[in-house]
């Protein structure tokens, strides 16, 4: 009998992992996040925004993250409620095999579940998210962050040569460093 693990290491390039995380508002409402991770890269496939999910828009967003013809071939998803009937449907129509982990198991999704927490250490955790919108910009920018490999979207060419030097300010409070 085959493991779990030995499924998730010997399909990785047709699974695709789904989830929905919630994130507390300035107003103290919630907002819930819904993430589309693909496993052969491990790369951030989409993201949408919501205040109430319901199986109708999260099968909306299953068809807008895989065009017909780019479906993954299995959907590793928790059981959360949300993902009713007219979700299971859209992905079998889209020819995508339901993977729902065991009850209480985020390890069989861990995958998403660190990229999940990554998003929280990362940003969430630090910002006060106003609104649905604010949300999907922050979102918009960790996945630009990511996709570059976690480096800074920035043009200057990267510099080798040189040592760095410290060069104390205000009696070595801070610091200014430069190359020579």
């Amino acid at each position: 009998m085959q493991t779990w693990k030995t499924f998730l290491r010997s399909h990785a390039d047709g699974i695709a992992s789904i989830d929905l995380f919630v994130v507390p508002t300035i107003a103290f409402g919630q907002l819930f996040a819904f993430l589309v991770l693909g496993h052969g890269r491990r790369q951030l496939l989409w993201f949408a925004v919501t205040r109430h999910p319901t199986a109708e828009w999260l099968a909306f967003q299953i068809t807008e993250a895989f065009p017909w013809d780019r479906a993954p071939t299995y959907i590793v998803r928790d059981n959360d409620r949300a993902f009713g009937g007219v979700f299971t449907r859209r992905i079998q129509a889209m020819g995508i095999r339901d993977r729902p982990t065991s009850f209480r198991s985020p390890w069989q999704d861990g995958h998403c579940e660190r990229l999940i927490g990554s998003i929280r250490r990362d940003c969430t955790d630090h910002l006060i998210v106003l609104n649905e919108e604010h949300l999907r910009r922050i979102l918009r920018k960790f996945s630009t962050h990511i996709s570059l490999g976690k480096d800074a979207p920035s043009g200057r060419p990267i510099e080798r040569f040189g040592n760095i030097v410290a060069y104390a300010l205000l009696g070595g409070l801070h610091h200014r460093y430069a190359r020579i």
